[in-house]
Order: structure tokens, then C-alpha cells, then sequence
């Protein structure tokens, strides 16, 4: 039985360790890490980036704009503004470790316990979900908070992400 136990929690241990990374790319289902996309209207689009745990808000929230300015070039516009955004989830912080201690009298007799904790994200399912609601548009770029050229947007994020 002693021999089981440690394969046992050392496969554990590897899985805990195994994230789907958070890449460029479509989703595959409803929950999967990637991106989705649907128009609203003839210039506007909403567009979700789920990421993978350990993603930060920061990666996603690129993922989604790098996205939005794709999705603004294939479609003939030169810009985009964002004119709404969600956030959902948060991001995995990877391990946690807890401690505790208590303790317990019976008659005469007392005792002490320590305990100690681990747990890790085992569910493998997005952590953080980045949707952008954008409008998009030809011609100059307004000078408007929140709206971005998308070849330059494409062309400085890309690299990075």
C-alpha cells in the first residue's frame, strides 16, 4: 500500500503543475482558453478572451485588443474603439499553503493538533476572461480614450504576445 502512495501523489503533483497555456488562438468550446468573436452590428463586435490559469489580466486583456484590430483589418477598418469591457474571473495565483492548529480537552486530558495545507488548481479551465465591445471604423482615427489604430495596435502587440 506504502508503494502506491507515492506514485500516487507524485503524479498528482505533475498534474497540478500542467496548464493549458494562454496562446493566440480560437477557442475550441465554450470554456476552452482562446478567443471568440461575434458582430453586433455592421461595425461593431464583441469580442472574449478566455485565458488559462496563471494567465494575468494584462496578457488577456492584449489577446482581446490584438484580436479586436484582426478583426478590424480583415473586415476593411482602420480603427477601433472599445466601447465596453468585462472582466470575469481572476487570476490563479498558482499554489496556496495553509496553516492551522487547534485544540480539544476531554476530562482530565487535552491535546494539541497542528495541520498543514496545500491545494493548486486542478481544474484546468480558464481563470480570467477578457470581453471587449468595439466599434469599428475607416478613414483617421478619432482622438477618443479607448479607440486604437489597428495596424499599429497589430503591429506592437503581436510580437509581444
Amino acid at each position: 500500500m506504502k508503494r502506491l502512495i507515492l506514485p500516487a501523489l507524485a503524479a498528482l503533483a505533475l498534474g497540478a503543475c500542467a496548464t493549458q497555456p494562454t496562446l493566440y488562438q480560437p477557442a475550441t468550446g465554450p470554456s476552452a482558453v482562446g478567443y471568440s468573436d461575434y458582430r453586433i452590428e455592421s461595425d461593431r463586435f464583441r469580442v472574449t478572451f478566455q485565458g488559462g490559469p496563471g494567465a494575468s489580466a494584462q496578457h488577456v486583456t492584449d489577446l482581446a485588443l490584438l484580436r479586436a484590430a484582426d478583426l478590424a483589418l480583415a473586415n476593411g477598418y482602420d480603427w477601433f474603439r472599445v466601447t465596453d469591457r468585462f472582466v470575469q474571473g481572476r487570476p490563479d495565483n498558482g499554489p496556496r499553503i495553509g496553516l492551522g492548529v487547534g485544540g480539544a480537552e476531554f476530562g482530565r486530558r487535552s491535546s494539541v493538533g497542528l495541520g498543514l495545507g496545500t491545494s493548486f488548481n486542478l481544474g484546468g479551465g480558464p481563470s480570467l476572461s477578457v470581453t471587449l465591445e468595439v466599434m469599428m471604423g475607416k478613414g483617421e482615427r478619432p482622438r477618443m480614450a479607448d479607440t486604437y489604430d489597428a495596424r499599429s495596435l497589430r503591429q506592437n502587440l503581436a510580437p509581444r504576445v
